[in-house]
């Protein structure tokens, strides 16, 4: 799906709101609580003819892909720099950057995924001057955009992240209330009790356990560190060969048993797609799901009968959760760096950041401090668990360095294969774990 941004174009788009659906342009008018600091802006001359690609997962929610492509067309009637958007499958979006890195062609940018930038460190430029700028004006980065931001053990930024998308439980109140539960319980034993009195009811849950870029990694990643375990530890040794890890798959073989059959073929569309047929009654997922359903009148009733709530704490004492991170980077082989670092400033300031993230209803939520001021935290209830997604202390590799090697281990879904092969029964948990393991000491080499 692409779009290509040129001043002709703009006139189309309405030099912004104009052309946006009636959601899109209230979350325009909306845009006016954040505000910034003062802070110098890095200087970034535009080189001439400068012209732009720049490639990002496909929308979840309309309004997503409506603001960007406004705000693009604004940037390109202040710079005049042309700005060709490119919208891909979020599966497709790592094999894709792969491509653009390897080959040193295509895109300018990518709004890749989480530890994208850190795969592909050595074919990136720095983007420090633009993100210490957009942290001073903007009340600071928070943690999991530092995290995912920054090269490790430096403050060298190669990322600039523009929001994450949590996955917490999604449920139906009527039959969590009626399996005896006022909500979720924060404990593996009670979670359990839970779904398996769902599943008597003939109300199952369901948890996706295939190669899903969100929900299968965000899944499986809680499993085993709310059980205390995790792939790699804090020097990047492989630890996933642990007491820990045992015991977080059998309990999802015992788990496992209550989900809707099908869960280890899932992707990331799944679980919407079966919750809105009412064949599950209790999954993790964005916010997507619920104002689909909101916005529908055959599936309003549903809707107004689902409620969010953290994913349970376990042997912990916060939910292990992290959050998929749209995070940006800029290749060395564009010849328009400037403009590359002006267009993301750009889309990361005020102006333009929070009707972006108003529109998108909370699916992402904001990588700076001041943004928590956003319209889009104070409406409907629902949403507002989702406000604190990038505060989370949890990462793609925890405990480990973010580096080329957790990225491969997290695009070659060795976590979720893992688990999907005990769930599936074709492996014991210890055979799975060692399994496991010979595929991490490849990919971390030790």
């Amino acid at each position: 799906m692409a779009y290509v941004i040129t001043r002709r174009s703009i006139l189309a788009a309405g030099a912004g709101a104009a052309a946006l659906s009636v959601g899109a342009r209230e979350a325009f008018a909306q845009a006016t609580r954040v505000q910034g600091a003062a802070a110098a802006a890095p200087n970034l001359p535009i080189e001439r003819g400068a012209t732009l690609r720049l490639l990002r997962p496909v929308r979840f929610v309309q309004p997503d892909e409506d603001v960007f492509r406004a705000n693009a067309a604004k940037f390109t009637a202040k710079t005049g720099v042309e700005v060709r958007v490119d919208f891909v499958g979020w599966e497709d979006i790592t094999q894709q950057t792969a491509v653009t890195a390897n080959t040193g062609a295509g895109p300018d940018i990518i709004i890749g995924f989480s530890d994208g930038p850190h795969i592909f460190a050595d074919k990136l430029i720095e983007m420090t001057d633009v993100a210490e700028y957009l942290g001073k004006r903007y009340g600071g980065w928070l943690v999991m955009a530092e995290k995912y931001g920054k090269r490790h053990n430096s403050n060298n930024w190669i990322g600039l992240p523009f929001g994450a998308s949590g996955g917490p439980v999604v449920y139906r109140k009527s039959a969590v209330n009626a399996a005896g539960f006022n909500s979720i319980p924060n404990d593996h034993a009670g979670f359990l009790d839970l779904c398996r009195k769902l599943k008597a009811a003939g109300k199952p849950s369901g948890f996706a356990l295939g190669n899903a870029v969100g929900d299968g990694n965000s899944f499986c990643n809680w499993l085993i560190w709310s059980h205390g375990g995790y792939l790699v530890d804090e020097a990047g040794k492989v630890a996933i060969n642990s007491k820990e890890t045992i015991d977080a798959l059998n309990y999802l073989k015992e788990l496992h048993a209550t989900f809707i059959p099908g869960t280890t073929a899932w992707n990331d569309i799944s679980n919407n797609r079966a919750y809105a047929a009412q064949e599950l009654w209790l999954t993790s997922n964005g916010v997507s799901l619920y104002f689909a359903l909101k916005n529908d009148p055959a599936t309003a009733a549903i809707a107004a009968d689902t409620e969010h709530q953290l994913m349970p704490h376990g042997r912990l004492s916060l939910p292990a959760m992290t959050g998929l991170t749209m995070n940006a980077m800029t290749f060395k082989h564009s010849r328009f760096p400037n403009a590359a670092k002006a267009f993301l400033q750009f889309m990361l300031e005020h102006e333009q950041h929070e009707p972006w993230l108003n529109a998108n209803l909370g699916y992402w939520a904001h990588p700076l401090a001041a943004y928590d001021a956003a319209a889009v935290w104070g409406g409907d209830p629902r949403v507002s668990l989702f406000k604190n997604t990038m505060r989370s202390p949890f990462w793609n590799g925890y405990k480990g360095p973010i580096s080329e090697a957790s990225g491969q281990a997290n695009a070659e879904y060795v976590t979720v294969q893992m688990c999907a092969a005990v769930a599936s029964g074709q492996s014991t948990p210890q055979d799975a774990v060692r399994e496991a393991e010979r595929r991490a000491r490849r990919i971390f080499r030790n």
